[in-house]
């Protein structure tokens, strides 16, 4: 990680742009360097004449150990009394590719992301796969310029809303499925989800979205689509078992 700064002056963010994703995920670098590098997918590596420049994946592999560790911490503080398995599953619930990449969505990520010509042609800045990657790179990079606090921060703020959404044994099914088991019961049919709206500056977007269940339509908003389907089901299930 010393070798970095004359590799990659020519890839470093102007001072603006640094600055606004440094906001977007509350953390400043001392060493930029290493922001640089977590933003640098293969596919800009490839097309580089350096071959002495690196790609994000060894900062991804670190940010995945990283973002297991917080979020089971984060967990077992927050649920003090569930037991290994139902921590297991809630963790892999929430450290996932869709989860990851809504995360990286929400902090503007891709925006920030050094493409290959042939990813940014097939719109690579919004695939899942990468956003998630990235993402993992970035909680790495804080990682080793901040230390474990600093990273631990990081996935506290981002996934304080979808650990709430994370329930226990005494209620494992989030809205989405509990909403599915029951329409797909009582109707015999199963909820259609439409993203109808998605809102506010790049670095604090709301998304609102719609179910529809035959004639029945509720919206939810969230800071993330995930979140924004699961408040919507949530309203759904509160007018389906209640009438």
């Amino acid at each position: 990680m010393k070798n970095f700064s004359k590799r990659y002056n020519r890839i470093a963010m102007e001072e603006t742009k640094q600055r606004r994703l440094e906001k977007n995920i509350g953390y400043r670098f001392r060493n930029a360097d290493l922001m640089a590098l977590a933003l640098c997918h293969s596919s800009y590596i490839n097309e580089s004449a350096d071959e002495a420049m690196q790609n994000n994946e060894r900062l991804e592999f670190l940010g995945d150990a990283v973002l297991s560790l917080a979020i089971g911490d984060l967990l077992m503080r927050r649920y003090p009394e569930l037991r290994e398995g139902d921590l297991s599953r809630m963790r892999a619930a929430l450290v996932n590719e869709t989860q990851l990449a809504d995360i990286a969505r929400q902090i503007d990520l891709g925006s920030f992301l050094q493409l290959g010509k042939g990813e940014q042609q097939s719109n690579g800045q919004d695939k899942d796969s990468i956003l998630a990657d990235a993402f993992e790179a970035l909680v790495a990079a804080v990682y080793l310029d901040g230390g474990f606090q600093k990273a631990f921060d990081l996935a506290g703020t981002h996934f304080a809303e979808t650990i709430e959404l994370v329930k226990g044994p005494a209620d494992r099914k989030d809205h989405k499925s509990r909403l599915q088991e029951l329409v797909q019961s009582t109707r015999h049919t199963t909820p259609r989800y439409h993203l109808v709206d998605a809102f506010g500056p790049d670095h604090d977007k709301i998304f609102r979205t719609r179910i529809s269940i035959g004639e029945l339509n509720v919206e939810g908003e969230g800071k993330s689509k995930k979140a924004a389907e699961q408040e919507a089901a949530r309203k759904a299930l509160d007018m389906l078992e209640g009438s």
